[in-house]
């Protein structure tokens, strides 16, 4: 399959709980949406749903939530020891409030939870993607749709350094790398 880059602007619209659609997100044309096809960056029914259109054409589709993240699941909230958030000695209650999305890892990939609770010695978190159990409807005109060139194939599979605050380069006063993960 051709890789394309595409570039769009829309609204996602989710129902409330009457059933009437309202905006939950937008990539407005100032500042688009832009993905390259095949390459996992963007679910596949919103891939194929835009992938044949060219620029200029409106679109409007569904994506069912089976479809986009799957049934929301009670099972996927869980809790944890509350001696895991600690830093310093001290609970990160900076960093892990009620709402707050935290990072978490299982030892082999990273994932993003949602602090549902905080107890006196365990801490809710809902591994659930925010959008799980959502229909998904998509509304929007694409801008750009065409060929991806290798530069932007490789940019997207091998992002590069930009360095510690975009400065440029490696800190050195960090043993080399600037916590990012880039270097090396």
């Amino acid at each position: 399959m051709e890789k394309k880059f595409i570039s769009l602007s829309y609204d996602l619209m989710l129902k409330d709980n009457e059933g009437k659609l309202y905006k939950y997100e937008s990539a407005p044309r100032e500042k688009p949406f832009r993905f390259i096809t095949g390459i996992g960056y963007a679910l596949d029914l919103f891939e194929e749903n835009v992938a044949g259109l060219a620029p200029g054409e409106g679109f409007e589709f569904l994506i069912p939530c089976e479809k986009a993240y799957g049934q929301y699941d009670e099972q996927n909230v869980i809790q944890l020891d509350k001696g895991i958030f600690m830093r310093d000695g001290q609970f990160d209650s900076e960093n892990v409030r009620v709402g707050a999305i935290i990072p978490l890892s299982d030892g082999q990939q990273t994932f993003q939870a949602v602090v549902k609770e905080i107890g006196k010695e365990k801490v809710t978190v809902d591994l659930n993607h925010p959008l799980a159990g959502e229909d998904l409807t998509f509304r929007g005109t694409v801008l750009e749709s065409r060929p991806a060139t290798e530069e932007e194939i490789d940019s997207i599979l091998h992002p590069k350094c930009k360095g510690c605050g975009g400065k440029g380069g490696c800190c050195e006063n960090e043993g080399g790398c600037c916590g990012n993960g880039c270097c090396g």
